[in-house]
């Protein structure tokens, strides 16, 4: 084994990203040298194969032992013998146990020169002495002072000290190579799973915005298409307004899908589902140990959507300590992570969304002026069903038939009076319960017809039923209510939510479900209305 066979092998193996092409590239490279008559490898791993193994009598605890992972030589009693094989005698030994236990168990070296046919530590003599075999060396792989496996030579001349050596310092450098190709295979694992559940949300989203392609004829919403066509291949910041359920996200993705930026991604964020202490974390990332909890790194919307377009769905609830840092993006495109002194630049596009009268935010000092400024430079109003009640048959049957594929079920035909049901009903929930009331009239039908009266029961709160908070909605206030007066008015509905799930927020009976808001929501609007639960 010449020093320089081995530091040629040593560099081919360097170049291998896994570790079975590590390991192979190992023996083939020692096995190839004129002396060697057999190389392989052994790695520590959980035993398991213990209840069929050999060596299971000799194992002193079954928990771990050394697996045959490669091999590579040739014999001269039967140069047709394969000894790449991995299922012989030997590839389980037990840790401690035999020379290679020894060696793996103890990460101590073993060299054996002369005949090994009558040396009394070889497991298979009468193979030695058929193979002329003249010396055996053995090297712990070792990596920071954990032993990974062992590296084992079979020579058919005697291997001299310097040798030895030498097959030492490659031992370390195979220990680098393998704990390398695990950390590129460890890195394509976890590419392959990123991208999958990329893949996996980007379907969802489809789903969710499956609400599909925008549907309807309405003036009202014409209106709202021009305006997307004028302000989409700008990089003008859109606000969104409109009550919630009416598909500003939707909106939002057709001016990101008009825009130049429509092969870069588009990033959504729910400022009303962020906890109030991870707003400058979810915006902008951290670096690991930052905080309590923060274990690694993590990358920021703002990075993630650079290049592309970053849309702040209910954009009223950051927080007035965020808003800030956040108008220093979007004024100069500069951030830090959680924890980092680095700058990093983006290059973002805000489409920003809200069922707040963000003017009456700012009046009342919870709602920067300048951040409104940057965020408003075009506005667009998306109406509510109510005054597109034109649109309800397309986008019925548009949700039938979404509804329909989803539940593996046959499409019913819809009739006028369904129609006329419809149509006749104000829609508090707006487009977005439309298509539950939709779903669920599937659902109660047989197949044949949709069950429009019994969703519609299932959707309308009756006065006295037991959990309901709110009542059905027939006129509109016949006078605008001061922005006091509507807080007023929260607090109270929250407060009887609360009182009527017994202080309970979360689960089932909670005052979230009594009124329809996730939990996260709920808990931060009591905490800036000044509620605590009783």
């Amino acid at each position: 084994m010449q020093p320089r066979a081995l530091q040629s092998i040593a560099l081919a193996v360097a170049e291998a990203r896994s570790v079975d092409l590590v390991l192979q590239r190992i023996v083939e490279g020692l096995a190839a040298q004129p002396e060697i008559a057999l190389a392989r490898i052994w790695l520590i791993a959980p035993g398991d194969i213990c209840s069929s193994c050999l060596m299971r009598a000799e194992c002193p605890d079954q928990v771990r032992c050394l697996h045959l992972l490669a091999s590579a030589g040739q014999s001269i009693q039967d140069p047709a013998e394969d000894w790449t094989r991995l299922s012989g005698s030997f590839r389980r030994i037990p840790l401690h146990v035999r020379k290679m236990g020894h060696i793996g168990g103890t990460g101590t070296p073993m060299l054996i020169t002369g005949d090994l046919g009558t040396d009394p530590g070889i497991a298979r003599p009468e193979w030695a002495r058929a193979e002329r075999i003249m010396g055996f060396g053995g090297q712990p792989m070792i990596f920071k002072g954990e032993t990974l496996g062992v590296l084992g030579v079979f020579s058919r001349a005697r291997i001299q000290q310097d040798e030895f050596e030498w097959l030492r310092m490659f031992a370390d450098q195979a220990a680098v190579a393998l704990v390398n190709a695990r950390a590129f295979e460890e890195v394509a694992r976890l590419r392959q799973q990123v991208e999958l559940e990329r893949d996996h949300l980007r379907e969802e989203v489809r789903e969710a915005l499956a609400l599909g392609d925008i549907v309807g004829e309405s003036s009202a919403l014409q209106m709202v298409l021009r305006q997307v066509e004028r302000v989409a291949p700008t990089n003008a910041s859109v606000l969104l307004l409109g009550e919630s359920g009416t598909g500003k996200e939707l909106v939002a993705s057709a001016i990101h899908d008009r825009s130049a930026r429509r092969q870069q991604p588009f990033v959504r964020v729910n400022c009303a589902s962020v906890h109030a202490e991870l707003f400058e974390s979810e915006f902008f990332g951290h670096v690991k140990g930052a905080f309590t909890g923060a274990v690694r790194d993590r990358v920021g919307r703002f990075q993630l959507a650079d290049g592309g377009t970053l849309f702040l769905d209910e954009v009223g609830e950051i927080p007035p300590t965020l808003q800030a840092k956040l108008l220093r993006v979007l004024e100069g495109g500069q951030f830090e992570r959680v924890g980092e002194e680095r700058t990093r630049r983006v290059d973002v596009r805000i489409i920003a969304a809200t069922n707040r009268i963000l003017e009456s935010e700012v009046e009342a000092g919870r709602f920067r002026r300048d951040l409104y400024y940057r965020l408003s430079l075009f506005p667009i109003e998306v109406p509510p069903l109510r005054d597109r009640k034109e649109d309800i048959p397309l986008l019925a049957a548009h949700f039938l038939r979404l509804a329909s594929q989803r539940l593996n079920r046959p499409a019913p035909g819809s009739t006028a009076s369904d129609l006329e049901m419809l149509q006749q009903y104000d829609w508090p929930g707006n487009v977005r319960e439309l298509a539950h009331v939709i779903e669920r009239a599937v659902i109660l039908g047989d197949g044949r017809e949709l069950r429009v009266r019994q969703a519609l029961a299932l959707t309308r709160p009756r006065p006295g039923r037991p959990g309901s908070t709110t009542q059905p909605r027939t006129t509109r206030p016949s006078a605008a209510v001061t922005d006091a007066e509507m807080r007023r008015l929260e607090q109270e509905n929250i407060q009887l939510a609360m009182d009527q799930a017994g202080g309970k927020i979360y689960g089932h009976g909670g005052a979230a479900e009594l009124l329809g808001l996730k939990p996260t929501t709920l808990t931060y609007r009591m905490k800036a209305l000044g509620i605590r639960p009783r």
